[in-house]
């Protein structure tokens, strides 16, 4: 047996071997040791177990590439993200800190305290792991997390206007993709839509002349993904909440994208804060996690604990609840909010947002330059403009670097197929006859992969 054990390769033999480093092509050099570490332990194992009566080099290597090749077969799969659009709907919005991650593979590997009260010895709640912290970074009295922001605003306004009017000003009344409509939340959640004002202007009076015995709440959708300019009148949330005093009438605002922290110190503008509208006296907020937060996709509901504890308590609450790995990363992103010092670079989606231009034009350099090395390939450092995406901060468009790519014997749209069609789907834009890549969406290590997959071309 101990024969055996001497016969397992060293990690740093085996990532040297020509096999594996094919897969390098498709995988980071810290998945494909993780892989190989993984092979190694079944192998010590199985040894162990006698399951395993002979061993050689080469048998270990097929392992390897074996198990590399499965994890290639996914359907879901990571793919380079070279559009500029920080939060791109369509590749998964946020990317998730590596704290998040880690949080969700240290709780996902056995089993959790998910609805058990260690303390206690009894069952617990789910939503008690979020509860404090949420509550704490926003101020609100208490708070409860749901799948996503549409089933925020749905189960919201279901807790408290099934069969009742939800008043909401026409210029509020969005969609926000995916055919997410207002109207349709408000029709589905089993409450009456009572439209008030215009696309352009509402005054605090519409809502009075709507008011009655019906009415459950005013709910104040926030634009997030468009801006109406000019002649225009919207009404503040402090008159929302003085005549939702008089009338007793429940305020909700859906804030969408929520922003915690001020981006206009950051050189955007002005974004509503979620800490905004509660010291307002708006009475429950929604946001996204997978947004500006830099989270999961998650919907989370803030604001007065009465009215929170009456939601946790409707049976939508259940079908929409979250589990153990958005609550893991959830927990871990806003841990790191309650570090202000170190949240930008510690969450990916701020890193990206805010990263300079002059540390944009030299990574967009190193890696043209890498590209002209290649035969066939000519690239060259362009100026593009990045976008934040998600239906978030519509009005930013944010100065950046990217890179053009030219293949001298392949059309623009075959070299957009083929990078598109490669082991590790590299997704760039093309514009007047040009392809290219923004940078500013590029993760560590994405160049690398990049580059490999332009050197496969000569290998085709």
């Amino acid at each position: 047996m101990q024969e055996l054990y001497r016969k397992i390769p060293q990690v740093s033999k085996l990532i040297e071997d020509k096999s594996v480093r094919h897969f390098l092509s498709y995988f980071y050099m810290e998945e494909i040791k993780q892989e190989i570490e993984v092979v190694l332990k079944d192998i010590r194992s199985k040894i162990k177990s006698e399951f395993i009566v002979s061993l050689n080099y080469e048998d270990v290597v097929s392992m390897i590439t074996n198990r590399l090749r499965i994890h290639d077969l996914y359907s879901l799969r990571r793919v380079i993200n070279g559009t500029g659009t920080v939060l791109h709907t369509n590749l998964g919005r946020a990317v998730m800190s590596k704290n998040a991650i880690d949080n969700v593979v240290r709780v996902c590997k056995g089993y959790s305290n998910l609805e058990y009260d260690i303390e206690a010895g009894k069952r617990g709640s789910r939503y008690d792991h979020l509860e404090a912290m949420v509550s704490k970074i926003v101020g609100s009295e208490s708070a409860v997390v749901v799948n996503n922001n549409a089933a925020a605003t749905m189960l919201t306004v279901a807790a408290f206007s099934t069969n009742k009017e939800a008043v909401v000003s026409r210029g509020e009344l969005v969609e926000i993709g995916g055919s997410f409509r207002i109207p349709e939340i408000i029709e589905a959640s089993g409450a009456i839509l009572k439209e008030v004002g215009t696309t352009n202007r509402t005054h605090l009076i519409d809502y009075e002349r709507a008011t009655s015995e019906k009415t459950g709440m005013y709910l104040k959708v926030h634009p997030s993904n468009y801006h109406i300019d000019g002649f225009i009148k919207n009404v503040t949330n402090k008159e929302i909440v003085e005549l939702a005093k008089e009338t007793k009438v429940i305020t909700c605002e859906d804030l969408g994208s929520g922003a915690i922290i001020d981006f206009s110190r950051y050189n955007f503008y002005k974004e509503n804060m979620v800490q905004e509208s509660l010291k307002s006296g708006i009475d429950l907020v929604t946001f996204s996690g997978d947004k500006l937060l830099g989270g999961p996709q998650a919907g989370i509901i803030v604001g007065k604990k009465e009215l929170i504890d009456r939601i946790k308590k409707h049976p939508l609450t259940r079908a929409f609840r979250v589990g153990k790995m958005t609550i893991a990363a959830l927990e871990a992103t806003l841990r790191d909010y309650l570090s202000h010092q170190t949240v930008v670079e510690t969450t990916p989606t701020l890193r990206m947002l805010f990263e300079n231009k002059e540390e944009l034009r030299a990574k967009a350099t190193k890696l043209t330059n890498r590209i002209n090395e290649i035969d066939y390939f000519d690239s060259e450092v362009i100026p593009v403009n990045s976008t934040v995406g998600g239906g978030s901060l519509p009005l930013s468009i944010i100065e950046s670097y990217g890179i053009s790519i030219k293949s001298k014997d392949m059309s623009v749209n075959d070299l957009e197929k083929f990078l598109r069609k490669g082991k590790n789907p590299v997704i760039g834009l093309i514009n007047e006859n040009r392809y290219y890549l923004d940078v500013r969406t590029l993760l560590n290590g994405d160049d690398e992969l990049i580059v490999k997959q332009l050197e496969e071309y000569k290998n085709e």
